[in-house]
């Protein structure tokens, strides 16, 4: 157990999740998990937006999302969003609330990705279709109403380490130039001996099991950076960072060792834990207090980088 209490709204959380008798992630079939997490995010109420669109770049589904009070004519800044999943889950539609919270918090443009999905897909597919996106969201700046000079990358979870590992390759392979990147309990480390996989294997909605269960499904040898991106090599000349972690989340510590390796790196990079919470609260503004503080956070961050 994290030494830290439960936050007493996480705690009714979970126990609405146990009373729903949920069966372990790991013990479905990806088909049959795809449609429990359906289930679990539709008629979930949303924030407004200014507008939402579905558009392709470089070939990839995506839908853009542009903040409440923006007008069409604005060139926003964007963060092109990855949702989580562990590479076998998630959707666009399943992080629709995520994304309008942070156009909104935030005042940016979101282009969320609809990236291929394992094991029908495997590595590398998910990284290869996000990285794509990203510059096909900069080729299509104009009809997006997008500033091309003011891009950052985003995502929780799976999602995250895959913003994580884009950011590398825009560095490595001639841009786009991103300025910020937004990762969210991200994974980073597919070796899971972390303390907090102790502290949390088990009881927090994400369990190690579902973790293993995750990796085999997506990737052979965990130990590829662009699985595991804190195996790169080198982290400098990265886009600055906000890392947003959980106390009560098997993630946890690998997403606070990326954040000191990127500061140590020379990588101007925050790392925020919030206590009491669990994996997956960032998109739960509705229940959790926690959730819209860090969305608030999020949101803050992205005005300081790509904010007009």
């Amino acid at each position: 157990m994290a030494s830290i209490e439960l936050h007493p709204q996480a705690k009714v959380l979970l126990e609405q999740m146990k009373a729903m008798g949920l069966p372990p992630l790991s013990s479905m079939t990806p088909v049959e998990c795809r449609e429990v997490m359906t289930a679990m995010s539709a008629n979930v109420p949303v924030p407004d937006i200014g507008e939402t669109r579905d558009v392709v770049c470089n070939d990839i589904a995506c839908r853009l999302y542009r903040p409440v009070g923006s007008s069409s004519t604005d060139a926003l800044g964007v963060i092109v969003w990855f949702h989580g999943g562990g590479w076998v889950v998630g959707s666009v539609d399943g992080s629709d609330r995520t994304c309008r919270s942070l156009a909104n918090a935030s005042g940016c443009a979101v282009v969320s990705v609809e990236y291929r999905l394992a094991p029908e897909h495997p590595f590398p597919a998910a990284p290869d279709d996000c990285f794509a996106a990203l510059r096909g969201v900069v080729a299509s700046a104009a009809a997006l109403g997008i500033d091309p000079s003011r891009i950052a990358v985003g995502g929780d979870s799976a999602g995250g380490n895959l913003a994580a590992v884009v950011a590398l390759r825009a560095r490595d392979e001639g841009g786009p130039a991103l300025l910020f990147q937004l990762l969210v309990y991200p994974v980073t480390d597919g070796s899971m001996t972390s303390e907090s996989y102790t502290e949390n294997a088990t009881g927090f909605f994400l369990e190690k099991t579902d973790m293993e269960w995750f990796y085999d499904l997506y990737a052979g040898p965990r130990d590829h950076w662009q699985v595991s991106p804190s195996r790169a090599t080198d982290l400098s000349g990265l886009p600055s960072a906000l890392v947003i972690t959980a106390s009560h989340d098997p993630l946890r510590d690998e997403g606070e060792a990326y954040g000191r390796a990127l500061a140590n790196a020379g990588v101007k990079a925050t790392v925020t834990r919030y206590p009491g919470v669990i994996h997956g609260f960032f998109s739960l503004t509705d229940p959790l207090d926690l959730a819209r503080v860090a969305v608030a956070e999020a949101g803050a961050a992205l005005r300081l980088h790509i904010g007009a």
